[in-house]
This record gives C-alpha cells, sequence and structure tokens, in this order.
C-alpha cells in the first residue's frame, strides 16, 4: 500500500512547494505539465478501444481461415482413405477387375437399335442371331462386298449366308472392349473393308451390346468359334481371314490356337494394336498409372485377373500358330502401348510354328495420329492387305 501511494504523495508536495516558492508564471508551467500528463493517460485509455473493437472482426476471419483449412484436409483425408480402400476392394472381389477388363457395360454409342445396322450407315449389311450354347445367343452383322448394295436392298437373311459362298473373301472380326459391334470406329473398318470387296462378319460376345450370356475369356472364344465354324460351313472355299483389334486380339489368338490344333487353320490372322499378355496390358493401361508404384501393385490388381481366369496370353498362343499373321499397331497409341505390339512380333517371328508362313509387323508412324483405334484411315491399309494376303484386291463391279 505504501508503494502505490508514494508517487502521488511526492507529486503533491512537489506542487506544494512549487506553489509556495515559485513565482505565478512557474505556476502556470506546472499547470499546463500536469495536464500534459494527464492528457497522455486519457489518450492511452482511447488508444484501447479501437483495438477493442477491431477483435471480433480479426477473428471472424481467422475462423473462416481455420474452418476452409479443417474442410480441405477432411477432404483430402477421404481421398486418401478411398484411394487407400480401392486395392483392398479389388483384391477382395475379383469380379470387380473382370469388369474393369471386359468393359461390357459400357455401350457406346447409346440409343441406337443393333437389329438395324442401316441406321449407322450398312444399307447392305444383315442382323442375325446364333446360339452358341444354350441360354447363350449373339447378335451378328454380317455387311457383303460394296460392289452388291443394290443387290443387297430388301434381301432375307438366306440371302446373305448364300452370298458368303461367292468369290469374295471373307473377315471374321473381333472388337475389343467396351462398345458394341456397332460402334463408330468398328462401323468405319467395315466399310473399308466393304469397299476393297471383302465380306465382313462380326459379333458382339456373349454379354455384349443385345448379346446375351456373362461374359468369359472361355465364353468369348466359344463365341467365336461358334462364329467361325457357322461361316466356313457356308463359305465353301473361300479365304476366311480373321482380324482382332485390342482386347479382340486376345480372343482371336485362343481361337486360331484352337484352330490350328484341330487343323483347320484361318487363311490368315490379322492383328491390330495387340498386347501380349492381359497382366503386362494392365500394368501399362493409363487407367493404372495411379496405382503403378502402389506396393504390392501385382499382388492386388495383377493376381484377381489371374484368379479370374482371364489371361489372353498372346505371347504363349503365337507359339503355336501355323498361319500368316499380320501385326498393325500406332505408335502413339495410348492404350496398348506400342512396345507391347514389337515385343509380341519378336516372339511370334522366330517361332518354329511359322517357319512356312510370313509374319509382318507394320508400325504406323505418331504423326498420323491413329492412335488406337484409327487405323481404318490409312490410305495405305488396302496396299497393305493386298500385299500381305498375296492377292490382288478383288475385283468390282461397276
Amino acid at each position: 500500500m505504501r508503494k502505490r501511494t508514494e508517487p502521488v504523495t511526492l507529486e503533491h508536495e512537489r506542487c506544494a512547494a512549487s506553489g509556495s516558492s515559485s513565482s505565478g508564471s512557474a505556476a502556470a508551467a506546472l499547470d499546463a505539465d500536469c495536464r500534459l500528463k494527464q492528457n497522455l493517460r486519457l489518450a492511452g485509455k482511447g488508444s484501447a478501444e479501437p483495438r477493442c473493437a477491431a477483435d471480433p472482426g480479426m477473428k471472424r476471419t481467422l475462423g473462416r481461415r481455420k474452418g476452409l483449412w479443417f474442410r480441405l484436409r477432411k477432404i483430402l483425408l477421404c481421398v486418401l482413405g478411398f484411394y487407400i480402400a480401392i486395392p483392398f476392394l479389388v483384391k477382395l472381389c475379383p469380379g470387380i477387375q473382370a469388369k474393369l477388363i471386359f468393359l461390357n457395360f459400357v455401350r457406346v454409342p447409346y440409343f441406337i437399335d443393333l437389329k438395324k445396322p442401316q441406321d449407322q450407315g450398312l444399307n447392305h449389311t444383315c442382323n442375325y442371331y446364333l446360339q452358341p450354347e444354350e441360354d447363350v445367343t449373339i447378335g451378328v452383322w454380317h455387311t457383303i462386298p460394296a460392289v452388291w448394295w443394290k443387290n443387297a436392298q430388301g434381301k432375307d437373311q438366306m440371302w446373305f449366308e448364300d452370298a458368303l459362298a461367292s468369290s469374295h473373301p471373307i473377315i471374321l472380326y473381333l472388337h475389343g472392349n467396351a462398345g458394341t459391334r456397332g460402334g463408330d470406329h468398328r462401323v468405319e473398318l467395315y466399310k473399308v473393308l466393304s469397299s476393297l470387296g471383302y465380306h465382313v462378319v462380326t459379333f458382339d460376345y456373349r454379354g455384349w451390346g443385345d448379346s446375351v450370356g456373362t461374359p468369359s475369356e472361355r465364353g468369348m472364344t466359344y463365341d467365336a468359334l461358334h462364329v467361325f465354324d457357322w461361316i466356313k460351313a457356308r463359305s465353301g472355299d473361300n479365304p476366311v481371314y480373321i482380324w482382332g483389334h485390342s482386347l479382340g486380339t486376345g480372343v482371336a489368338t485362343n481361337l486360331v490356337r484352337r484352330l490350328c490344333e484341330r487343323e483347320t487353320p484361318p487363311d490368315a490372322l490379322i492383328l491390330e494394336s495387340p498386347f501380349t499378355n492381359i497382366r503386362e496390358e494392365a500394368k501399362s493401361h493409363p487407367f493404372s498409372v495411379i496405382y503403378r508404384y502402389f506396393p504390392g501393385f501385382d499382388w492386388f490388381f495383377l493376381d484377381p485377373i489371374t484368379s479370374s481366369g482371364i489371361k489372353f496370353a498372346n505371347d504363349e498362343n503365337v507359339k503355336h500358330i501355323s498361319c500368316p499373321l499380320l501385326i498393325l499397331h500406332a505408335e502413339d497409341d495410348p492404350v496398348v502401348p506400342f512396345q507391347l505390339g514389337r515385343k509380341l512380333y519378336n516372339i511370334a517371328a522366330p517361332s518354329r510354328s511359322f517357319r512356312d508362313f510370313k509374319v509382318q509387323f507394320i508400325p504406323f508412324h505418331s504423326d498420323l495420329g491413329y492412335r488406337h483405334k484409327y487405323i481404318y484411315k490409312s490410305p495405305e491399309l488396302p496396299r497393305i492387305l493386298r500385299e500381305f494376303l498375296g492377292k490382288s484386291e478383288p475385283e468390282r463391279q461397276h
């Protein structure tokens, strides 16, 4: 208590002493000094009020920043959790990986009637339905050579079947995953091949498009075998070539290996954008980029494919194929890397099974922009097919 009153007492005594010993001017100076100190104390109190008023605004700003950071952190944790959970989900449910390989549930383009190929500009095409097995029905398109398009108008299925016995060669086309036999790039290829004088027979595997059944590698191969036998039963001595694209190359080599083992090989095999085997393709696919370096990638993602019975082992099949082989691949293919097609060729070329047959690899430069599914645009394609198949282009009628 003494310490608090001491400065006040000293100041009072100093003022009293000054009043008794100084002149009036000195008293005035002292009064001014006392007023100045009082004003400084008041100013100090007043300056605190704006700070107090500013505090709520600063608190609101900080609160908003903290809330934003909290929400951002929550989103990042959710994404990280989802990223980590997917490998375990795929491992526990191998069927997920099978669906991602087949993509048969992706029907592009939508809202097209596969019973009416003429709606896609194929006015010389007939739609069939075949039954490879009980409870399995597959939709088939048969496009005749373009030179016959006038004769084909209004004709029924029997007329189209009989046309297979004409002098024009036949291409059995096996499409890749996703979409249907009515996919845009597929339709354009049919038109090109038809204009060159080929019959084109294509179909949707069980579970694709309007075909009935459950997809599997075995089932897809059996569907292809059934269609091939159906063609051979109607084509007489006409050449029959098998053309596979992307995932369809796996079906094609499965089919041709089986045909060679039973000694009824096709006249040639054409592989467009092929891979070596499904494990290497899955590892190279752009969808796998975000997990490619994930610990245990093979165990989480590739082993479930194998356990689902999906192999599509082109690299193994070509060692048992005995017929001419043509491989077409674009250098800028973003789906099936170009090096996989080259690797498959390097496996096939020295194989003893091709000892008496032509094996050819045709690359398409990246500047052409053919990517994964536009090789049909190449103006060189007619010449390539004509030279490889060893026959002149089928004669056209005018």
